[in-house]
């Protein structure tokens, strides 16, 4: 559902003739005509493609399979070289996302194991102007975009399936209206550096749930639907392996979501709304706040990235009726493996996901009145292990297993038992189709 991209960005100096998907950017900005070979000085071409099939195997709803894939095209646009508009970047980016959830048709879980789904359809996914002051002390981005490729995301996500961890964690969106890729809407965030490593980080970006519809395209730029905003706001330290023999990342911060919501169990009387049959009550506001970090602390060869990176998040929520308390997420991610593999990766990821008192009452209510018994579980335990092979720098596959302890129901939440704890087998593949064709 939610992806951030990374391997997408491909520096060429040469490119083949432009494609169908370059003349949106060239009628936009109706530039004259030129070749492509000029084009490199200040347009990268970005395109990749992404796939991720999953086989439920034992437990669940019932054996079987499915996959789900996503292209993407775009570009980067450097309007200081192009027009002379100093420090500023325009950001392009289409996807095309099919295939079907596992979750959904053989798990009967609400949090997939394939996270390349969901924004079905071919759609605009990006389109936003990018200026950086004070000698890239501020940057500021504003357009059509989405909140979840700019805050709580990590390039550690690249190397995992489950969409309960990535691309970013799944309680944010389970508990507020955060928007996420590539369902866009209007939005911004600005980052400060207030030293080198530390950052302020804040946007607002209004709540796109209407443009989840799978008619939409991205080009219904309207906001007569939306019924408010999303409010992220993060304080961070962050080095990189330039900087930093042992690169990390610390973060603390928070969102507030002022937009309409339905309530997991009530109706507008407070009543269980299961049980007198009347509509769930439309909220307003809630908030949540998390605490996260990533620490590279083993390498034995500072000259190589062969590295074990550990992480780790809290999330629980502040405000508002929610479906889920609190969330955890641990893992690792280990850079090298075998002799000659320092580009292959082995990366575990626990997370699991604690549910609010009236959302399983609301479901043993429903349990009961529809014939069915027990108390639904109060926690739902998913756990990926997966081994990236690096095929070349442009094509990446990624075996992996996941285990799922009590499938959550809030998908089907009348269904009338528990379902068996699920093994799930997968692969992921990534191919960066700028650098195979335009290199």
């Amino acid at each position: 559902m939610k992806h951030t991209f990374h391997w997408l960005k491909q520096k060429t100096s040469a490119l083949k003739p432009l494609t169908l998907t370059s003349c949106y950017f060239l009628v936009s900005f109706s530039y004259p005509a030129f070749s492509a070979q000029d084009t490199s000085e200040y347009i990268e071409w970005l395109a990749s493609y992404t796939g991720e099939a999953a086989a439920n195997v034992d437990g669940g709803k019932r054996e079987g399979s499915a996959y789900a894939g996503q292209l993407f095209l775009g570009a980067e646009i450097d309007l200081e070289k192009f027009a002379g508009w100093e420090n500023t970047k325009v950001h392009v980016a289409f996807t095309n996302r099919h295939g079907q959830n596992l979750a959904a048709t053989h798990i009967g879980g609400s949090t997939s194991v394939q996270e390349i789904y969901g924004g079905q359809n071919s759609r605009l996914a990006r389109l936003t102007v990018e200026k950086s002051f004070f000698d890239d002390q501020l940057q500021v981005e504003v357009g059509r975009t989405v909140a979840n490729i700019s805050f709580l995301g990590s390039e550690l996500c690249q190397y995992f399936q489950t969409n309960s961890a990535c691309g970013n964690p799944t309680f944010v969106f389970k508990t507020s209206n955060f928007t996420w890729w590539p369902v866009s809407s209007w939005g911004g965030h600005a980052k400060y550096w207030l030293s080198p490593e530390i950052y302020f980080h804040t946007g607002v970006y209004e709540e796109n749930t209407p443009h989840q519809d799978l008619s939409d395209h991205g080009f219904d730029w309207s906001t007569d639907e939306s019924t408010g905003v999303v409010v992220p706001v993060t304080l961070g330290y962050q080095t990189t392996w330039e900087n930093d023999d042992y690169p990390k990342r610390y973060e603390i911060g928070g969102w507030y979501d002022g937009a309409d919501y339905t309530d997991p169990a009530k109706d507008e009387n407070g009543n269980f709304a299961a049980v007198t049959g009347n509509d769930y009550a439309t909220q307003n506001g809630r908030s949540g706040i998390f605490a996260r970090f990533e620490q590279t602390i083993l390498r034995p060869n500072l000259n190589s990235k062969r590295s074990v990176t550990i992480f780790g998040a809290l999330l629980t929520g502040t405000s508002g009726e929610l479906i889920e308390d609190e969330y955890v997420k641990a893992g690792f991610v280990k850079r090298g493996t075998f002799e000659g593999r320092d580009k292959d990766t082995i990366g575990f990821v626990f997370t699991q996901q604690f549910y609010s008192e009236d959302a399983i009452e609301d479901q043993r209510v429903l349990r009961e009145i529809n014939g069915g018994s027990g108390r639904p579980a109060s926690s739902q335990i998913m756990m990926e292990l997966s081994y990236g092979v690096h095929i070349n720098d442009n094509i990446r596959i990624q075996p992996n297993v996941h285990y799922i302890i009590n499938p959550d129901q809030f998908s089907e939440r009348d269904r009338l038992q528990a379902l068996d704890d699920v093994w799930v087998v997968g692969v992921r593949f990534d191919v960066n189709l700028a650098g195979l064709l335009l290199r």
